[in-house]
């Protein structure tokens, strides 16, 4: 045998031995992942949109330690984030841990995403096994696989991530994640990481308040890169940004882009073109090892994201605060800012009406109520509602009188039961209310009070602070009835907004001075928790907060209610009729025998 021909022999065998070149994680997802029906409206084998490659190859590169992503709905985030673990768990098995915010989405994103996926896909059937495996060691948020692990936490069980080390961490929705007991839990699981220098860290959420915003906190960490598309008629490139899209008036449905460099006008038509032709640009270049994404979804593609529907919609949202918020941060991807942080007593006084419960406004078709409880007296304030959303504040009452004592409470049941005279004919009355029972002094008296009337949705609530629903009914048994579970500081942070953008709440002339003063009791702060911020109400000094109380317990009483608007208004002009055809009572003459005489 020839020296060449060991040499060759050689040759030959040393390149067996060199790895194949590492394919994109873009490219694996699009060659490897199904999707099933349920999970996409366009099941089958993926296609990532040109936007979306970019960010799947940079959570695949190892030279990049940490991936964030600021995200609007309909840009697909979950079908990626899932397609990325995928490519960890087939391709660089590793403990894997994902962090949402409560239980309920772990469940849901494991049997509503990743289990559907993973069983679609041929080249992921079977590697994350089954919660009901022979072992014992599986279960429905934690499995086990060749060479790695895979845990599905929530944020607000911090002992959870104590347990686990990983890898690769996996946040979504982090600004729906609060500051627990422990610190915040995006820390928390960051901390789970650092024994592996090779670790990924994937951050992505829809920003929430401007101010507090962690993934807007992480992103401004980042490279920052923004998504550019060309114009098709000067070739520029620009990132769609929502002052650029505009409209006839009146005509939503011919929203266009106008291009910043030459202010030509550029069509629906144009989208899908110019976002394949797309480009991330790195605004923070001189950043490495950290890149960062920030979407809007001007640029999806899915027909519900068309320009023309977006501006629709932001029609129907820009008059109400609270729902403007919601398409700042779903649609544009953008952290919403409060108009202030304090709400001037004085300016919601001079905007009182003549109305009140004696003379209901006739858009008025429901009515609430909330009571707060003092020891010496029970204070309520009635909310009318519109089919609008708009709320009107229509009075409020004093019933005097110790808690302990009987008479207080028969007050507050004929405050509730009272009947007031509607416009359209007919009588309103209170439709729900909802009662503080979180005076563990007055507790036991509330309970007795509601649970009696349950029926008539009169409900014992006890206000909770952080990211809670507005209500919802309490898990831990209560003996005789339900208590119900208001979450303070959401209903605050949506009456602020609605107090401060817009005139949604609307104010009757009957009440006193002292009640404004009341409702703009508190205000928001930032607070640092271990070097995180966070959102907070505090009460402005010698200012007292009854009517406020009030009104948030009024605004949760709200949601339990499904009003037929329509059959409502039906009923009090059905009402009125009846009225106007019943005849009028013949007047009643008593005779007298004086006059007789």
């Amino acid at each position: 045998m020839t020296r060449e021909t060991l040499a060759a022999i050689r040759r030959n065998a040393l390149a067996v031995l060199i790895p194949p070149p590492r394919r994109r994680l873009s490219d694996w997802i699009e060659q490897n992942l199904v999707l099933p029906e349920g999970v996409s409206a366009l099941p089958g084998a993926i296609r990532l949109y040109a936007f979306q490659r970019e960010i799947a190859d940079a959570i695949g590169d190892p030279a990049i330690e940490r991936v964030t992503l600021v995200k609007p709905v309909r840009v697909g985030f979950t079908t990626l984030l899932t397609g990325a673990l995928a490519g960890y768990v087939a391709n660089d098995p590793a403990p894997i841990l994902a962090l949402l915010p409560t239980e309920a989405d772990c469940r849901d994103y494991m049997v509503s995403d990743i289990e559907p996926i993973f069983d679609a896909s041929p080249a992921l059937k079977g590697l994350i096994g089954d919660e009901k495996d022979e072992s014992g060691r599986n279960t429905i948020l934690s499995r086990r696989f060749a060479g790695g692990s895979l845990k599905v936490v929530a944020a607000k069980a911090p002992r959870n991530l104590r347990r686990h080390n990983a890898r690769v961490l996996f946040v979504d929705e982090a600004d729906g994640m609060e500051v627990t007991a422990e610190g915040p839990p995006i820390m928390l699981a960051e901390k789970r990481t650092l024994s592996f220098p090779d670790r990924k860290i994937v951050i992505g959420s829809t920003p929430v308040f401007e101010e507090t915003s962690a993934v807007l906190r992480s992103y401004a960490q980042s490279d920052a890169r923004v998504y550019e598309v060309p114009c098709p008629h000067c070739g520029g490139f620009h990132e769609l940004k929502w002052a650029d899209i505009h409209w006839p008036e009146g005509r939503p449905e011919e929203a266009h882009f106008v291009c910043p460099s030459c202010g030509c006008v550029v069509e629906e038509r144009h989208k899908a073109a110019m976002v394949a032709a797309g480009r991330w640009r790195a605004t923070r270049p001189e950043v490495t090892g950290h890149a960062g994404f920030r979407l809007s979804a001007l640029i999806s593609p899915l027909e519900n994201a068309a320009w023309g529907k977006l501006a629709a919609e932001f029609l129907g949202m820009k008059d109400d605060p609270t729902r403007l918020q919601t398409f700042v941060n779903t649609i544009l991807g953008e952290g919403w800012r409060e108009a202030g942080e304090e709400i001037d007593d004085t300016d919601l006084a001079d905007r009182a009406e003549p109305f009140s419960l004696d003379a209901l406004p006739e858009d008025v078709l429901a009515i609430t109520a909330g009571v707060d409880v003092q020891h010496d007296r029970l204070e309520i304030t009635f909310i009318g509602w519109a089919e609008t959303g708009e709320a009107f504040v229509l009075g409020h009452e004093i019933v005097w009188g110790m808690v302990d004592d009987a008479d207080t409470w028969h007050g507050l049941d004929n405050a509730l039961k009272a009947r007031f005279p509607h416009p359209l004919g007919g009588r309103l009355g209170v439709d729900a209310a909802v009662i503080d029972s979180g005076d563990g002094a007055t507790m036991e008296r509330v309970y007795r009070f509601a649970f009696a009337r349950a029926r008539q949705r009169i409900l014992a609530g006890k206000g909770v602070t952080g990211n809670r629903p507005w209500i919802e009914q309490s898990k831990s048994h209560v003996k005789g009835g339900k208590l119900w579970i208001v979450g303070v500081d959401g209903l605050k942070s949506h009456l602020m907004t609605r107090l401060t953008r817009g005139r949604s709440i609307r104010f009757s002339s009957s009440l006193p001075p002292a009640w404004f003063e009341q409702l703009a009791s508190e205000r928001v702060v930032v607070r640092y928790s271990r070097g995180q911020p966070s959102r907070r109400f505090e009460r402005i000094s010698g200012r007292r907060a009854e009517a406020l109380d009030c009104t948030v317990y009024a605004f949760a009483a709200r949601q339990v209610l499904t009003p037929n608007w329509s059959r409502r208004r039906e009923d009090l002009h059905a009402v009125a009729g009846q009225e106007m055809q019943r005849p009028a009572p013949k007047p009643r003459v008593i005779r007298s025998s004086w006059m007789e005489n």
